[in-house]
């Protein structure tokens, strides 16, 4: 059983990063299979294509300045400590938020927070939502019904215990420990070299500079820009290791000074 959850997991996290492929319109010739692709794609981890891509391009849009806010919602510009790590880790509540966006898709009051979109974007976003809560009521109804093991085997365990650490910590290294200040990608953003199996987890995520300087490049194509970015790219890293490593020695060296302070009193 506890396979079985870890794979599923694996699955919904690889899902969203294809879904990310989905929102640059860089996966399909058909411009319109996109959406239908991306929704679908979401739905395990609770995202709305629609949603989820406004506020995506947006964020390329304003990366390094103060009007950039990632869908997903982590400050990269906060201390790393082991508070914000672990509710990044199990940022359960980003589940509420998406119940109230359905609540209110379902009442038809949705608005987009962060700008105007067109009526056409909020209608699609209202649409995912509600499907989201339908998704939702079909399992507690199966769950209901007898069927509460399966449904806690095939979707809650793993998306609550593997898919949402797992997207945090393939998220993290993006922009975490770059210089925030600054709009260069060089200086802005980081890559990370990676084994075959980490690239096709994030389906080439980890070359986030190559991403951000060429967002239109099919991602299939960033791996023919690496080279030039490990030459003048300010963050590149051998492997994901290599950035854990160091974010757990920065979590570590901020946790001392609380324990200090806690020891004195």
């Amino acid at each position: 059983m506890a396979s079985g959850i870890l794979l599923l997991g694996i699955l919904y996290t690889h899902m969203v990063e294809l879904q990310h492929q989905c929102l640059h319109h860089s996966a399909f010739l058909k411009v319109g299979l996109h959406r239908t692709v991306g929704v679908v794609l979401g739905l395990p981890m609770f995202v709305s294509y629609s949603h989820y891509r406004i506020r995506h391009l947006q964020h390329h849009r304003f990366l390094g300045t103060d009007q950039d806010t990632e869908f997903f919602g982590f400050d990269t510009r906060q201390p790393l400590t082991p508070a914000v790590v672990l509710r990044g880790l199990f940022d359960y509540r980003r589940l509420g938020t998406v119940a109230a966006e359905s609540y209110r898709s379902w009442r038809g009051t949705w608005q987009y927070g962060n700008g105007q979109v067109s009526e056409r974007i909020r209608r699609n976003s209202m649409t995912e939502y509600r499907a989201m809560a339908v998704l939702a009521g079909i399992a507690v109804a199966a769950a209901a019904a007898g069927h509460g093991v399966l449904v806690l085997e095939l979707w809650v365990a793993p998306l609550l215990l593997v898919a949402t650490p797992m997207h945090f910590l393939v998220e993290l290294p993006e922009h975490i420990r770059c210089e925030n200040d600054t709009t260069d990608v060089l200086r802005n953003t980081r890559s990370i070299s990676g084994s075959w199996f980490s690239t096709w987890l994030t389906n080439g995520n980890n070359l986030h500079v190559e991403h951000h300087a060429a967002m239109t490049v099919p991602i299939n194509r960033l791996r023919e820009r690496h080279d030039e970015v490990k030459e003048f790219a300010k963050f590149v890293d051998h492997s994901y290791w290599t950035f854990y490593r160091a974010v757990i020695r920065e979590v570590l060296a901020n946790a001392r000074p609380r324990s200090r302070t806690a020891a004195r009193g």
